[in-house]
């Protein structure tokens, strides 16, 4: 990245350059660093990683000041763009422009913005505003990055195709006059296949994000969804979905086996091709010794 880019920029570049680029998501400080030291270029803060690992709600548990304290720890954490959920704005167009304000206040350098109701579901649960309020919505998130900072990124997520008896074109209406009504940034449109991505990234204009949220089906290969034109390869949870399992593994194997448990761990984590693991590794310890030896007596 050069010398003094904003991260808004380098992200906006990075949606808008012709090879897609990985969005490693999460939702901490440790995992934002974690893909910063291994090499990603930006990093997603998940609303419902937020709200289960800090709130320990599954969903709808984080307010607009939740996402943005959690964001600004990240941010200061690490020197690479890190964008950010902000679900359905945290209420009208008008909240939605003040969140914007708050987020690029804080160092988020891009967000999407979904048009379902608030509270957002999942499942049969799921239901969206009509396309005029999500229009509404958009712009007043554009009119205020275009007031505080031109390049912070806005995405435009059309979450429709997981409401029941919802179709593809229904979707494509949508996303379509979320582009052309609003100019959003980049398009986000949520559905059921991976035939259906492909074609909704032909038929939207400008940079398209993937989301696989809804439906069963194995994830493409980062060369598909290369040749297919996606802007980038979204992962929500790329940073926190293996240590979840680990974790839950190694409680019940400590239960069984006791300390046994921590030497195996320990012993296989020394032998990993990558190398252990540990907080001074990954937060850069050394830079703390050499602070203290330079301004300490």
């Amino acid at each position: 990245m050069p010398a003094n880019q904003r991260m808004t920029t380098r992200l906006k570049e990075l949606f808008e350059r012709p090879e897609i680029f990985v969005l490693a998501g999460g939702m901490n400080a440790m995992g934002a660093k974690m893909a910063e030291v291994a090499g990603y270029e930006a990093f997603y803060m998940s609303g419902g990683n937020t709200s289960a690992q800090l709130m320990g709600l599954t969903e709808g548990g984080t307010s607009m000041r939740d996402m943005v304290d959690n964001a600004r720890r990240i941010v200061n954490t690490v020197d690479i763009p890190v964008f950010c959920d902000m679900d359905t704005g945290y209420g009208d167009a008008i909240q939605v422009y003040d969140t914007v304000k708050e987020y690029i206040r804080a160092g988020i350098a891009g967000a999407h913005l979904e048009d379902q109701t608030y509270p957002p579901k999942s499942g049969p649960r799921r239901r969206c505003v009509s396309i005029e309020e999500m229009v509404g919505k958009l712009r007043a998130a554009m009119d205020a990055k275009m007031e505080y900072d031109p390049d912070f990124v806005i995405v435009a997520r059309c979450d429709f195709g997981g409401v029941p008896g919802a179709t593809f074109e229904g979707v494509m209406e949508r996303c379509l006059a979320y582009k052309s009504q609003a100019n959003a940034d980049v398009i986000c449109p949520a559905v059921q296949s991976w035939e259906e991505n492909v074609e909704a990234i032909r038929r939207i204009p400008g940079p398209v994000l993937p989301l696989f949220t809804h439906g069963s089906q194995t994830h493409p290969t980062l060369q598909e969804l290369q040749d297919a034109g996606a802007s980038a390869a979204w992962y929500p949870a790329l940073t926190t979905m293996a240590g979840l399992q680990a974790s839950w593994d190694f409680l019940h194997d400590f239960q069984e086996r006791g300390t046994e448990a921590i030497d195996q761990f320990l012993a296989s984590a020394a032998q990993s091709k990558w190398g252990a693991a540990s907080n001074g590794s990954i937060l850069g310890a050394q830079h703390i010794r050499e602070m203290e030896d330079k301004y300490l007596p």
